[in-house]
């Protein structure tokens, strides 16, 4: 027997404002009954865990313990980039590699990371630096 991830959950001040950050994203709405101001915020990505948003009082301060390593499903990973500092992402450091592999770390609105990983179509293209695309965070 094993375990699945139910849901994956994330610290923050503003559940509502960094849910939406999310949503778009993931391209999937706020729960229906989410509202600003509540404790609790909960996104259902498609194809994925559901994604918690929990207020806590403190905040951020040292490199997550944990983080999400996203790989673009229909644009290459700058194109992505792009998107996702469009929305409310900073860019934190940049693992691109000579070759084209490598990952862009972004923080989300509230300071949470996490990496832009090369699309599977890119990676198809260049399979010999395929290894490079993995994030060792």
């Amino acid at each position: 027997m094993s375990s699945t991830i139910h849901n994956i959950s994330i610290d923050c001040h503003d559940t509502y404002a960094l849910a939406g950050f999310w949503s778009q994203v993931f391209d999937c709405p706020r729960q229906p009954d989410d509202f600003p101001g509540d404790t609790e915020a909960m996104l259902l990505p498609p194809g994925g865990p559901e994604v918690l948003f929990i207020a806590v009082p403190e905040g951020k301060a040292v490199k997550n313990r944990l983080h999400l390593d996203l790989q673009p499903a229909d644009r290459t990973r700058d194109e992505e980039v792009e998107r996702l500092l469009g929305i409310g992402a900073t860019r934190v450091d940049d693992q691109i590699r000579p070759d084209g592999s490598g990952w862009v770390v972004l923080a989300d609105p509230e300071g949470n990371e996490f990496c832009v990983l090369r699309s599977a179509a890119e990676r198809a293209a260049s399979p010999a630096t395929s290894a490079g695309d993995v994030d060792p965070a």
